[in-house]
């Protein structure tokens, strides 16, 4: 008789008298049911209108879906800035069907963010709980709610493939610190959240990876700690306040230094924004353009190498510093015009709410 004792018996007698009586969930199964049934609720799938027109430019409504997180009982949604860009009506569907018209309440081009408010009653809201994106470790599980090619609430699971990612932003603007996931995020997953294993939002699925349209295993989601910082700017006034230079600048390496014959790599500076903190401190724009091969640069103005007394690598890390600074502060910019080098105080004011989005 193959069996030593008779507990054994019994449970084998007991699974084929009761053969479903027998839980087959393993403690990780039960726990992404748990993550599902608590969240999924604050979980929306967010439908948007947009206009294009014909030939005959005629108008031509189109559709398009994404998904978004509720973050309080006043209604308040937070999704990707492309999932609600130039929409003319947004429509938000709750987990119990009941669909709202909701209002653009801010937007921020340059972290892909938006905020948007609905005027349901607070017992059909429930807020998503953030995490904390700044202690993500590689390997650690990460789980996608979202609504893709409109699938409402699809769950999908993996772990965090990477951390520290950069993308471009819709506005080219770089975005830093990106988490890479290998949970399967596809159209439409755009905006929702992306949790850890607590149920917590710890970042904002916004991009793929792919050749073929559709998930590969490479998905990209916004720290929640950014989203944490902005989203009070943007339902309080609507946009992010960010310092204002003034300028249009060229990325200058040291090669290209050489071939241009100028003194030192840096920003070349081709245009000051008349008016702008940096008209107001004296920097001077190009007055000519040369090509190199297919490359158009304008020469002849200022060239910026430090920003504070710190190198300045490219415009990227240039534009990031920058930024680090607050409204109204001064900056002293180091400066090479005509071969000499010098340094000229700039007060930054607030960027103007028509350079936020460019």
């Amino acid at each position: 008789m193959p069996y030593k004792n008779i507990s054994a018996l019994l449970l084998f007698l007991i699974a084929l008298v009761f053969p479903f009586s027998v839980s087959a969930l393993s403690p990780d199964e039960d726990t992404n049911i748990k993550i599902y049934e608590e969240i999924s609720p604050a979980v929306v799938n967010i439908t948007t209108t947009t206009i294009s027109y014909d030939f005959f430019f005629n108008p031509i409504p189109e559709s398009g879906t994404g998904s978004g997180s509720i973050i309080d009982k006043k209604g308040h949604i937070l999704t990707n800035y492309h999932v609600v860009e130039n929409a003319k009506k947004l429509e938000v569907t709750l987990f119990d069907g009941s669909k709202w018209e909701a209002k653009l309440v801010g937007a921020d081009p340059s972290n892909d963010l938006s905020v948007i408010n609905i005027k349901a009653p607070p017992e059909k809201l429930k807020p998503i709980p953030f995490g904390d994106s700044s202690v993500l470790k590689v390997g650690q599980k990460a789980i996608a709610i979202g609504n893709p090619f409109g699938l409402e609430r699809t769950l999908t699971v993996g772990i965090i493939s990477s951390l520290g990612r950069t993308l471009r932003a819709v506005n080219g603007r770089l975005m830093r610190g990106i988490i890479q996931t290998d949970a399967a995020v596809n159209p439409g997953n755009s905006g929702g959240p992306l949790l850890d294993s607590g149920g917590r939002m710890i970042g904002i699925t916004t991009a793929i990876f792919s050749p073929v349209g559709a998930n590969i295993g490479i998905g990209f989601a916004i720290p929640a700690n950014t989203a944490k910082k902005i989203v009070p700017q943007l339902i309080e006034r609507g946009y992010v306040s960010r310092p204002w230079l003034g300028i249009t600048g060229q990325d200058i390496s040291p090669d290209l230094a050489n071939l241009l014959k100028l003194p030192s790599a840096g920003i070349l500076v081709a245009k000051v924004e008349k008016g702008s903190p940096a008209d107001k401190a004296g920097i001077k724009g190009g007055k000519n353009t040369v090509g190199i091969g297919n490359l158009q640069i304008v020469v002849g103005g200022d060239m910026i190498v430090a920003l504070d007394g710190k190198d300045i690598k490219n415009m990227d890390h240039f534009v990031e510093d920058l930024e680090s600074k607050a409204v109204g502060s001064a900056v002293e910019l180091t400066i090479i015009r005509d071969k000499k080098r010098k340094v000229a105080k700039v007060n930054l004011t607030e960027m103007p709410l028509l350079r936020q989005g460019s």
